[in-house]
This record gives C-alpha cells, structure tokens and sequence, in this order.
C-alpha cells in the first residue's frame, strides 16, 4: 500500500491491522512478506538500471504496468537493509501502442502480433533477420535502441490485423473473459478483426489507414515530424517482398516463416494471414502502427534465498523480511537471467508466493 507498511504481528494473528510509517520497517514482528512488483511505472528508474547491452535507453516510452509499479518498496527494503541485485535484467516489448482510451498514465497497450506484418525501422528500412514480429523480443529491442530512436513501424493490409492482431490486457479481450466459446470463434475465426484492434484502428494516435502507399508515407512521416521515410525506398521494399509471395521457393526468410506458421492448423485457422502482395488492393486497406518501447518486467529484485527470506550486503537474512513474485526477480532476485522466456513470468510469481509463504507460516506456528 503506497506510503504504508501493515504491521505483522497483528496481521500474523488476524487482528485489525495498526500501521507503521514507510521507512521504519518494525522487523521485530514476524514476518513482513514484500510482493510489490517491479519498476515499470518508473521510467527514470528503468533508464537508471538499463543494460548496455541493449544500447541507449528510449527518451520516451509507454507503460505496460500501473503507475504504482513504481519500484518504491525496493528502495524502502534496501533502506532496511536488503539487496537488491541484477537490477539491469529487465523485459520490455517492441510493440506498445498508446492506449486511445489510458487506464494509467502513459498507458500502453502490447499488440500480439501475428507474423504477417513488415517491420520498419524508423528511417523505413526493414529489420534485419530473424527480427520477425513475434520472433525475438529481446534481439528487436537491442536492434531497435542501436538504430538511435526510440519508434518503429508495422506496415500491413487490413487482412492481415482481421486475423493477426491481438492485444494484451483482459479488457482487451473480452471474448476470451467471458469464457464464451461461441464469442470467441466469433471473434478470431469469423470476418472482421476483433471488435478492440478496431476501436484501436479508428481512434489510436499511432494507427494510419490509407489506400495509396505515398500517402501513407507522406502521413507516417507526418505523425512522428521526421520526415526520415522516402516513399520510393519503401516501395521497392514493399514490392521485393511482394514477389516472393508466389514463389513456392521463397527466399525471403519472413515469408518462409508465415508458410510454416500456417502448417498448424489452428495458427491458420485463427492466427496467421493468408499469404498476400501487401499491395494488392484487394486485401487493402494499407495500414501503417507506430510501435514505442512498453515498460514491462523486471528481471532482477531483492535477493532471497530458497526460503523467500530477504538477504543482506553480507549473505545473511534480514530478519522477519521475506520476498516474493516480481519485486524478487521471481525468485532469487533474478530466477529468469537475462532472456526470460515468454509466458513463464506466473510461475515464478507462484513458486515464490508459495516457498516464502511457507516459511512464514513455519516461522510464526
């Protein structure tokens, strides 16, 4: 709780809790259990501990977490006496997308993208291989920081965001909340995109819609005020890619990979595009997404040992101080290393809660 600590005698013994003030951590109760997440809503924080492995750090980003994300328990536990390590392991998206209707400040939302979509540096060029969208998210972010902005851009057809995009955040999908089978064929197998990735498309500040391809450009470049994007550089890029759609021997590694995403068949059935000449007027409208860096999770945290229990510069538990999920690194203060692997962040959140809520129970019984 923001600016508050419950004190865990009384909480230990399921009486009314009293407060103690943030900062004086009364570590003579039992336990004090830390589950208060990462740094994602603090963009200074984020810029403090980037890796330089990934290049500079964005001037501008979205977040992808709440704004009481804000790291501020780590910097109370460290102040009584915890560890913090690994601080610059971290897991940002490429594809943020500024909310049109924001719950939190500088709200973002991801897009799930299918495979379908070119992906554009700032200045137009595509990204080099495997840089796909939804390939390599750690490898587009370091690529992407190095080309010195902090934006890119999707350049795809209206067929490919009817089956490919989806958004993270559970009321980005209600289809799938509401646990209705019938809404969700409805929604990601029949005709028409997803009724949010087109509220999306009509009112986000980062989506353009436009039938010509120099118009597109013309407002891309527009939209950021760079004017960095040639209209025929493009287009030679676009039409290169275009070619190799009819080949069955394509070379164009992206291609290859959307023909060997549609040998699954739910990916074809609800996923993945069928394969199509970006310009192709038939499969149009152009459409053009400008993509920031979205704040995410952070990797590293206050160091734990098996038990949860929160250790010192010296090794040794602080007493009554236990850790668990995000603010933990998930684990250890850093269970994932550098290269997380997507979808796995729940587990650690779990396997921790549960480890340090044992331990405390052992320690009060």
């Amino acid at each position: 709780m923001a600016g508050e600590v419950l004190e865990p005698s009384s909480v230990a013994r399921g009486e009314p809790s009293s407060r103690t003030p943030v900062g004086e951590f009364e570590l003579c109760a039992p336990a004090v259990i830390v589950t208060s997440g990462g740094i994602g809503a603090n963009h200074e924080l984020v810029r403090e501990a980037w890796p330089q492995t990934l290049g500079k750090p964005p001037t501008r980003m979205l977040s992808g977490v709440p704004d009481h994300v804000d790291g501020r328990m780590l910097k109370i536990t460290k102040d009584a006496g915890g560890r913090i390590i690994n601080p610059d392991r971290m897991w940002h998206y490429t594809e943020g997308i500024e909310n049109w209707s924001p719950i939190w400040s500088r709200h973002g939302i991801r897009i799930l993208p299918g495979p379908s979509p070119l992906w554009l540096d700032a200045r137009g060029r595509r990204l080099p291989v495997p840089l796909f969208p939804g390939f390599d998210t750690l490898g587009t972010l370091e690529h992407l920081m190095k080309t010195g902005y902090d934006y890119s851009w999707f350049v795809l057809t209206q067929k490919i965001i009817e089956r490919e995009f989806a958004l993270s955040g559970s009321e980005q999908n209600p289809d799938l909340t509401s646990k209705s089978l019938r809404q969700v064929l409805a929604s990601r197998v029949g005709k028409g995109a997803p009724a949010p990735v087109e509220a999306f498309k009509r009112n986000g500040v980062d989506f353009i819609v436009c039938d010509d391809l120099r118009d597109l450009v013309r407002r891309m470049n527009a939209l950021t005020g760079d004017d960095l994007i040639d209209a025929g550089d493009l287009e030679r890029e676009i039409k290169a890619r275009d070619r190799e759609i009819a080949n069955p021997y394509a070379k164009d590694l992206q291609i290859t990979a959307i023909h060997g995403a549609r040998k699954y068949f739910p990916d074809r059935l609800s996923r993945v595009a069928k394969p199509h000449r970006l310009l192709d007027p038939g499969a149009g409208p152009l459409i053009a997404v400008r993509l920031w860096i979205l704040t995410r999770k952070t990797l590293g945290g206050l160091e734990t040992d098996l038990s949860g229990r929160v250790l010192r510069p010296d090794g040794e538990p602080l007493s009554g101080l236990y850790a668990a999920g995000e603010v933990a690194g998930f684990g250890g203060g850093g269970l994932h290393g550098y290269r997380a692997l997507e979808g796995t962040f729940l587990g650690g959140c779990l396997f921790s809660g549960r480890m340090a809520g044992r331990a405390v129970a052992a320690a009060i019984s």
